[in-house]
């Protein structure tokens, strides 16, 4: 693989084959073709390596759900607690992970570690024992490896039987604590690539499956074993994921969000089956999944309930799994509600939010028939500007024309004055210096038609006000 270094091509990545005519990486490609003229070269694509670190990471989460990336060429994973399906047995996790990674025609060089430094380190330079590690795998820089050397000190078994004062006196302290997380002496947590879920039930199976019946049985088998253990802990899932393992080393997610928190398996299943249902391209089982899996990244507390001796029906309870039904079909953002804001400007009064996230705090005001709504439902995103005819200066519109029409008022309620938010400009509370300000009025046509219209500005605070249509009433 080739690529442009400070204007020259030079040797991005090489096989086994090229490594062995003594090509290595970072070579130029004209040196390389001097040695080798019939040399295949390609160009390298970084992001194709990340997107196959990707792949690869989501197949190893059958190992751990801590899974982080290491580019351009490494996994880290923390196998924490995690043997379990293979005895207790860290070397036979590993042994099972390199056979996987041999089917596909891959090679991996497998480390084990105390800390991620220590098992990379040791997966780097194909060494089991740290002491046998050479001080390069400090990654300090060229000028500290070649220090280190000058003075004798080759591998790290040479540096942990040495003094750390004068070595951070010398290297810095920044060097002292590389040693130690070799060392096995200091712990630096990895960063997953995905949340670690609250709880994760997962079924392996000897032989793949593959016939829809199966996997939804075992889906549904899973559904309840998470519904378990979320009653031991009196908590409910927000978010449920299934990972579908297929034994060519693809995974398939399904994810479902619920607006509260729910433990029900029923509900469960039959919000996974609509989400299978609405999947443009689906679910292809190749030759069979050898492991499913079912995590609750996210959980809320959910206390039991009991019921009264009277039966009643719970509305609040229906509209929330409409909700989720709704969100699972058509989208998790698709379905929204207007929440109220703390601004009494009129376009920032509410904001859209997904269903999901939350029912609103307190429900909107309901008008009546002796008192219509003060301000329309349905705004317009951005003001349209009308001209206006009003009869005196800073008073009601008498007249207006919207897109060509010309309209006759024939009653008006107003005016509803609102001034500019002046902490929101640098200048703050300065005279002039606040923006215009809006006077509202309700407006009632010849024709029967209700607007609502502002003057944008007094005459007192400008020479021409321009009057916008914001809003119409039903």
């Amino acid at each position: 693989m080739v690529e442009k270094q400070s204007g020259a091509m030079r040797l991005a990545a090489c096989d086994i084959a090229a490594l062995a005519l003594g090509l290595s990486a970072g070579m130029a490609l004209a040196d390389a073709r001097a040695r080798v003229p019939d040399l295949a070269v390609f160009d390298h694509d970084p992001a194709a390596d990340i997107a196959l670190l990707g792949w690869l990471a989501d197949g190893c989460e059958r190992y751990s759900p801590a899974c982080m990336l290491d580019p351009p060429q490494g996994l880290l994973i923390d196998i924490t607690g995690c043997t379990y399906p293979f005895g207790g047995d860290e070397l036979r996790l590993a042994k099972d992970l390199k056979q996987r990674l041999r089917r596909h025609g891959l090679t991996a060089q497998i480390a084990l570690g105390a800390t991620p430094d220590s098992a990379r380190a040791k997966a780097i330079y194909a060494k089991s024992a740290i002491h046998a590690l050479p001080v390069e795998a400090l990654d300090a820089g060229a000028k500290v490896h070649q220090a280190l050397r000058r003075a004798g000190l080759k591998t790290l078994k040479d540096l942990a039987c040495r003094p750390r004062k004068p070595f951070a006196a010398r290297f810095g302290k920044a060097t002292v604590v590389k040693l130690a997380r070799l060392l096995e002496e200091e712990d630096a947590r990895i960063t997953p690539r995905r949340h670690v879920p609250v709880i994760t039930v997962t079924q392996n199976f000897a032989e793949p499956i593959s016939r829809t019946h199966d996997v939804l049985d075992t889906i549904a088998a899973l559904t309840h074993q998470a519904a378990a253990q979320l009653n031991d802990r009196s908590q409910g899932g927000r978010r449920f994921e299934v990972s579908l393992f297929r034994s060519d080393g693809h995974v398939a997610r399904l994810a479902v969000d619920t607006g509260a928190p729910t433990r029900d398996s029923a509900l469960l299943m039959r919000l996974i089956r609509e989400r299978i249902d609405t999947l443009s391209d689906p679910l292809d089982p190749g030759f069979g999944y050898d492991r499913m899996q079912l995590s609750v990244p996210t959980a809320d507390i959910l206390l039991p309930s009991q019921a009264g001796l009277e039966t009643k029906v719970d509305r609040s309870a229906q509209t929330a799994a409409l909700i989720d039904r709704l969100s699972v079909r058509l989208g998790h953002d698709r379905v929204r509600y207007f929440a109220e804001r703390s601004s009494h400007i009129p376009e920032r009064a509410a904001v859209e939010c997904a269903a999901q996230s939350g029912q609103p705090q307190q429900e909107w005001p309901k008008p009546t028939e002796t008192e219509p709504p003060m301000r329309p439902f349905r705004l317009f995103e951005t003001p349209q500007q009308v001209e206006a005819l009003a009869s005196i200066p800073d008073g009601p519109p008498r007249q207006f024309r919207w897109r060509k029409n010309l309209h006759h008022i024939v009653a008006y309620e107003g005016p509803e004055r609102i001034a500019a938010e002046w902490w929101r400009r640098k200048a703050g509370h300065e005279p002039g210096k606040g923006g215009p300000t809006r006077d509202y009025y309700r407006v009632e046509d010849s024709e029967g038609r209700r607007f609502w219209l502002f003057r944008h500005g007094l005459y007192s605070e400008t020479d021409a006000p321009i009057w916008y249509l914001h809003g119409l009433f039903a």
